[in-house]
């Protein structure tokens, strides 16, 4: 099983994504935010404010704003994975600062750190259960290059150097364990091709020839074919089989409308007849369907009224199915067998978010479980007894999880008759400054086709204990609530949900247990955007603002982007190559109405952002400051889409909070 760590799409894209530790692999084939082939640069005539300015103090316990750092080194494992034979579990773990890959046994023990330097992207591993392939880049630059290495770390080899340039997304590994199948820009820098390597040489074969983006997935047991999908849009795809030797490329779906069909993973069957994924094909949510290759029929086999994913096949013959169904951004685990409910009980798992991992060699599955209250736990449960083992618990770095607060999802009604849904913190007691309501914090999540979920968030606990409350909003275009809701803020849609925000606070004002005249609105990425974009078009709502690594000129970041993006931006932004679009978003862009803005706004950008161009904040930063509004800069030279070193999250989210406390702090006491 292959598990991708993007540091830059967090807990969920995640409200702020610098703080993931699991995510989906940094290919274009899920959001606005990935690689890009072309960038001006940072203007280092700029003030900004830099780590390399100072030593950062983790501080003791008190009211201090530094104190975010015990929040912050809260920890648990990232994308965990059980080894083929069912005996060792490998994982992702920032525990040292940067994501590292580690290993332990699976019936629990102490955990072995493979990896060192700056961090890995990624990693799988081998069929024989011996070796694993990991992905690492330069301070966050997506440039990766592979390595093979030992499960007990006594041996390592460079199997594929980075591409200066150019880009890979790893797929899979072949049957035999010598080779892997992956996609990359090295043909023209541009276009995402499939190509195998031969590990052992480290020779790559082309197999198919791509425009824009198309991307390797599962490889069938018997090794001759290959899922393989083509971006389309921001949450859509096409999908199809490629055969390895012929190098035929047989097409599954291509629907009009768009569907998913990545969201819940792929399972082959033992025998290489057929697969499992979730697709939301025909329907409003994703179902869980099976593809017979012999016959080329789809067939539903299990549907709800949420989304269903997370497919796992385990077990001897694969008789048992793993999934997951998302309501409202809470995972519920299903476990079946031979295609009924194999009736175990899971009430021991944590509430939020499930990943898991299995294969069919043994009866066991592992499960990564992270929420609210749990920055990643690990178990590992028989499916045929039922027994369970907890091999790995949360590091809360002195933190009490009893006084972690849970969020409720709560939803209103917009303007326009839309139903808007999103997760409500709320201070308790212990932690309110006062009797009357608490100031509010909207954090926006990135995509625009992410989802806020219940899963941790070191800052939005920090911000709780501090006394104010936090609002997750899930605008129209989010993912989560069916399949219209998604393409609801498409192209000349997208100040709907930018007015989103809005009515959401309207309706937490009116329900009255959060303070709306002290709000203020963060966003990363593309919720980066949703930031310049709320205060410039309706400047009297919030008090203020941070920007973290957003689009300002939609013109520019658009002109920017790889192929992969522009074959997904077309669907959700518009084809910038028509001067109807260039035209629109002159007028539209966050810099071109900047003027509105009157609160002040911190920005934040790593100089490494392969996605974003770091220009893109840095125009919005002039813009402010030539009119006079209150703009601090954070520039961090050695991160790319996201804080993905610990010492950079802990210089950047003290000013943060020291920033949103200043500006919301109530002036009558």
């Amino acid at each position: 099983m292959k598990i991708a760590l993007l540091a830059a799409l967090g807990s969920s894209l995640l409200a702020l994504p610098a703080l993931a530790q699991d995510a989906e692999p940094a290919t274009e084939t899920a959001s606005h935010e990935a690689s890009h082939g072309g960038e001006k640069g940072p203007d280092m005539s700029l003030e900004a404010m830099t780590p390399e300015d100072e030593v950062v103090n983790v501080g003791l316990a008190g009211q201090d704003p530094s104190n975010i750092a015990r929040y912050l080194l809260a920890s648990g494992a990232g994308g965990t994975s059980l080894s083929p034979d069912g005996e060792t579990l490998a994982m992702s773990w920032d525990i040292t600062g940067e994501p590292q890959l580690w290993t332990f046994p699976a019936s629990g023990g102490q955990p072995q750190q493979l990896t060192f330097g700056n961090g890995i992207t990624f990693f799988s591993w081998a069929p024989d259960s011996e070796t694993l392939i990991y992905g690492a880049d330069n301070d966050g630059n997506e440039q990766e290059s592979y390595y093979r290495i030992s499960a007990d770390g006594l041996s390592e080899a460079l199997v594929l150097p980075a591409v200066d340039g150019g880009f890979r997304a790893f797929g899979d590994f072949g049957a035999d364990g010598k080779t892997i199948a992956f996609a990359s820009t090295e043909r023209n820098g541009e276009d995402f091709d499939i190509y195998t390597a031969d590990l052992s040489s480290g020779e790559t074969t082309r197999l198919y020839e791509g425009t824009f983006g198309f991307f390797a997935h599962d490889m069938s047991p018997d090794g001759g074919k290959l899922i393989v999908t083509e971006t389309v849009g921001e949450d859509s795809d096409n999908l199809y089989l490629l055969d390895i030797e012929s190098r035929e490329m047989t097409t599954l779906a291509r629907p009009d409308p768009r569907a998913n069909h990545t969201g819940g993973g792929f399972a082959w069957l033992p025998d290489s007849s057929g697969f499992y994924f979730s697709t939301n094909e025909g329907r409003e949510f994703s179902a869980i369907t099976r593809y017979d290759v012999e016959s080329g029929e789809m067939t539903t086999v299990k549907e709800a009224d949420y989304d269903l994913g997370g497919i796992d096949l385990c077990g001897e013959g694969g008789q048992f199915m793993v999934s997951t169904e998302n309501v409202d951004g809470f995972e519920t685990l299903h476990i079946d067998k031979d295609g009924e409910a194999a009736g175990l009980d899971l009430s021991f798992l944590p509430e939020g978010q499930y990943a898991t991992s299995c294969s069919m060699e043994t009866s066991k599955v592992a499960i990564r479980a992270g929420g609210w209250r749990t920055p990643g736990d690990v178990y590992v449960v028989d499916l045929e007894s039922g027994a369970h083992t907890q091999v790995f618990a949360s590091n809360y770095a002195g933190l009490d999880p009893d006084r972690l607060i849970r969020p409720e999802s709560v939803r209103m009604m917009a303007r326009d008759g839309v139903e808007l849904q999103g997760l409500l913190y709320l201070p308790d007691d212990s932690s309110r400054q006062s009797d009357s309501a608490p100031p509010v914090i909207f954090f926006v999540h990135g995509g625009p086709t992410g989802q806020s979920v219940a899963s941790f968030d070191a800052v939005v606990q920090y911000h709780l204990d501090r006394g104010l409350a936090v609002f997750e909003p899930n605008v129209r275009g989010s993912t989560g609530f069916g399949r219209t809701y998604v393409t609801l803020d498409d192209q000349k849609k997208r100040r709907d949900s930018v007015r989103d925000l809005i009515d959401m606070l309207a309706a937490l004002e009116q329900d009255g247990r959060v303070d709306t005249s002290r709000a203020a609105v963060v966003g990363g990425s593309y919720g980066g955007y949703m930031v310049n974009a709320v205060l410039a078009l309706y400047p009297e709502a919030f008090d203020a603002g941070a920007s973290l690594f957003g689009v300002g000129n939609w013109v520019t970041a658009l002109q920017i982007a790889s192929p992969g993006l522009k074959a997904s931006d077309r669907i959700e932004y518009g084809d910038i190559r028509e001067q109807e679009w260039v035209d629109y978003y002159t007028e539209n862009s966050p810099v071109s109405l900047a003027d509105n803005i009157e609160v002040p706004v911190l920005y934040s950008h790593g100089v490494m952002d392969p996605r974003i161009d770091i220009y893109e904040t840095e125009i919005m930063v002039k813009t402010l400051r030539e009119n006079g509004i209150e703009a601090p800069y954070v520039r961090i030279p050695d991160e790319g889409h996201g804080w993905r070193k610990l010492k950079n999250q802990l210089y950047y989210f003290r000013r943060q909070a020291e920033f949103l406390e200043e500006q919301l702090a109530d002036t009558d006491e």
